[in-house]
């Protein structure tokens, strides 16, 4: 073996392990990621909503009883604290108890919306595939103050800023691997329960976030007229490349234009988690888990300056 190769069998083996070192923080750590999203329909009160925003949990622990993860929500001051599915393992045989005994104590923080994802919503249409009973575990966290939203929109008080919470659940059928399903607005609207808002109308409608879990169908969600759109799903895309984004989605879509991030597009904004745990593929590289911490507040509109 020439004097050469050893070099280069070494450095191989050096960037292994490094690489296999950061898989592994990756997969023991998260972050709080914070974004500032400013919008006419907010009132100019002076003050900022600020929302914390979980997805993907997937039964991840950080601490004994999640203690490092509910301290770091503490820690933001929370207004509103929304939840975008996904937080426990939907499969047969796996305990849901982790995320419930996370999910329990957050209502003590302030007020809890939950948004099922495709864990959730399996668990709940085909009950007899699993042991672990939706239903129950639906029914503690109702009694523990968490509040679900499963294809239907509310109306909700921030202090005098009044917000539009709408959440959908796709059919099953849209998370298929290799496959991508015809979504438009009007499938969004006949599931959030109201139909699509005319911009502008800002006096009838307030500043309205969609939860949508799977964010593949993104321009859905924005030709009906949602003006913040938090999702989930993706896990980052597994491995991240500076300037590309998430590899990979869960359907075996390369490069998704959603994986991770915060996009203004038309006047809407997209944020979509990284997520806070995995499942059956155990990776992230460059992909830190992330606690999302949103300062929403108003601006003045364009008539007005």
């Amino acid at each position: 073996m020439t004097p050469q190769i050893t070099v280069v069998l070494a450095a191989v083996a050096v960037l292994a392990v490094l690489i296999s070192a950061e898989i592994w923080r990756e997969l023991h750590t998260f972050k709080v990621t914070k974004y500032e999203v400013k919008s006419a329909a907010i009132p100019e009160t002076g003050r900022e909503i600020r929302i914390i925003f979980l997805s993907d949990l997937h039964n991840r622990e950080y601490g004994r009883d999640n203690d490092r993860l509910y301290h770091a929500v503490l820690a933001e001051r929370p207004d509103l604290i929304l939840i975008g599915g996904d937080m426990l393992v939907g499969k047969d045989g796996i305990p849901y108890e982790p995320a419930l005994d996370f999910v329990r104590k957050l209502p003590s923080v302030c007020p809890v919306y939950y948004a099922n994802g495709n864990h959730e919503q399996r668990m709940k249409e085909e009950p007899e595939m699993y042991s672990q009973c939706y239903a129950d575990y639906k029914e503690a966290l109702i009694k523990a103050g968490v509040r679900f939203l499963e294809n239907e929109s509310r109306i909700i008080s921030v202090g005098d800023t009044s917000l539009e919470l709408c959440a959908i659940e796709l059919p099953l059928s849209t998370y298929r691997k290799l496959r991508k399903s015809s979504v438009d607005a009007g499938d969004v609207a006949r599931l959030a329960g109201s139909g699509i808002r005319k911009r502008g109308r800002k006096t009838d409608c307030p500043y309205r976030i969609l939860l949508a879990h799977n964010p593949s169908y993104m321009q859905a969600y924005m030709d009906w007229g949602a003006d913040l759109i938090l999702s989930g799903h993706l896990h980052g895309g597994l491995v991240r490349v500076p300037g590309l984004g998430g590899v990979i989605s869960p359907q075996f879509r390369l490069f998704p234009e959603y994986s991770g991030e915060l996009t203004l597009k038309n006047g809407h904004t997209v944020i979509v988690s990284r997520g806070l745990g995995t499942h059956t593929i155990h990776l992230r590289l460059f992909n830190t888990p992330e606690l999302i911490s949103i300062s929403l507040t108003g601006r003045k509109s364009k008539k007005s300056l």
